[in-house]
């Protein structure tokens, strides 16, 4: 169950973009952005507060690949494997990140909810391989050992 602050500031998103069925979308993206993460109590709240079924509420936001009703930790780390970045060796950045968080491919978020592990298939920056994204910002040219002085530095941030 979650807390009363969570229904009250999905009620926020909801006025700015209108009770309407038209404003799914960006209602649930603000959500996410809000939360780091599409919880499932608010998408079915949501759903009647627009007055839509649970079920198509559920369809937009699995058809997306964006949305996640998994928690994610503040970095999310998203890390290119598409051809580029894989031929210039992604293979040994994703597994430093692994290493160095404790993290696999079945387990994708560091337990204090700091850092969030993602392969994607194409981040759109073939030259600058291998590459990887910690929430907006990239970082080009990554070596394992350019990814432990980054998760150093995030974690000095912090």
């Amino acid at each position: 169950m979650l807390d009363k602050s969570y229904y009250e500031k999905a009620d926020e998103i909801v006025q700015l973009y209108g009770a309407k069925a038209s404003s799914l979308i960006p209602i649930i993206q603000d959500i996410q952005s809000e939360f780091r993460y599409l919880p499932p109590e608010l998408l079915s709240y949501i759903a009647k507060k627009i007055g839509i079924t649970e079920a198509k509420a559920y369809s937009v936001a699995t058809f997306y690949e964006n949305f996640s009703f998994e928690p994610k930790g503040k970095y999310v780390i998203k890390v290119c494997d598409g051809t580029a970045c894989h031929v210039r060796k992604s293979l040994s950045i994703i597994e430093r990140l692994y290493k160095d968080l404790g993290l696999s491919k079945e387990k994708h978020t560091t337990d204090d909810m700091l850092f969030t592990v993602e392969t994607v298939s194409c981040l759109g920056a073939c030259g600058l391989a291998p590459v990887l994204m910690v929430n907006d910002d990239v970082y080009p040219a990554m070596t394992p050992e350019l990814v432990t002085e980054l998760l150093n530095k995030l974690k000095m941030e912090v």
